[in-house]
């Protein structure tokens, strides 16, 4: 156990995207013993869209984006309500779900998600988030596993959800485009006037890929130069303090 939350733990300090983010806790998930997870951020404002980090079928994570089912979705509502953990299940459900909540477990379990272990997670800097491992039925070792190392599960959902909220967050967007904190952090240091090499000394990665962050965000941001980019980010900054 101790292995795996170390890798755990070393995965998410590089992350530097959702798909480094997923990988990062599909791994720890494949070491326990556990099948698919799901990570859900609500948004923090009315009608934004929520943060969905998972492993499920790609199939039903559109279905429920597009469908808005982080809104009635029951096991988000007993998330709300609770911090502590909680199992879930289509035959064991612990209160009668309305009509579209019915429809909604019905669906999710065509694709697999019939079971489930769900961290809610209250940090006390912005709407609830959680985390749920799922299986496609009721076994042993699933609820061994869950049974056993729910307070370590709980602190790998707590440390997940931190390392996503800072390293994800909007503050990485200009003018509504977002960037990864790379490509963030060398452009912020480029607008400083510091060349590839001396950034890559600065972030201890090569002068090659700092050259590539500030080529993705370029392309993003639909510039030729690292000066275009840079002007966008002070320009960005400003209208922010303003």
């Amino acid at each position: 156990m101790h292995r795996i939350f170390q890798n755990f733990i070393d995965r998410l300090a590089c992350a530097d995207d959702a798909a480094d983010f997923s990988e990062a806790m599909a791994a720890a998930a494949r070491g326990l013993e556990l099948s698919c997870f799901a990570y859900l951020a609500l948004p923090g404002r009315p009608k934004g869209k929520p943060r969905l980090i998972s492993t499920y079928p790609k199939e039903w994570i559109s279905h429920y984006l597009q469908s808005r089912y982080e809104l009635i979705d029951p096991v988000i509502a007993q998330a709300i309500q609770t911090a502590e953990p909680f199992q879930w299940g289509i035959d064991t459900r612990s209160s009668r779900p309305t009509p579209v909540q019915h429809q909604l477990l019905d669906e999710a379990a065509q694709f697999g998600i019939r079971f489930g272990f769900t961290v809610p997670i209250h940090d006390g800097h912005g709407p609830i988030a959680a985390l749920t491992f799922a299986n496609y039925q009721r076994s042993s070792i699933f609820e061994h596993r869950v049974e056993s190392q729910a307070r370590v599960l709980q602190l790998m959902a707590m440390y997940f959800h931190a390392h996503v909220r800072r390293k994800l967050a909007s503050e990485h967007k200009i003018a509504g485009i977002l960037l990864s904190p790379r490509e963030f952090e060398c452009l912020e240091w480029a607008s400083q006037g510091k060349s590839a090499w001396e950034i890559g000394q600065i972030l201890d990665i090569s002068r090659n890929t700092v050259a590539s962050y500030l080529e993705s965000a370029k392309k993003k941001l639909g510039v030729r130069t690292v000066v275009q980019a840079a002007t966008r980010l002070a320009a960005a900054k400003k209208q922010k303090q303003n």
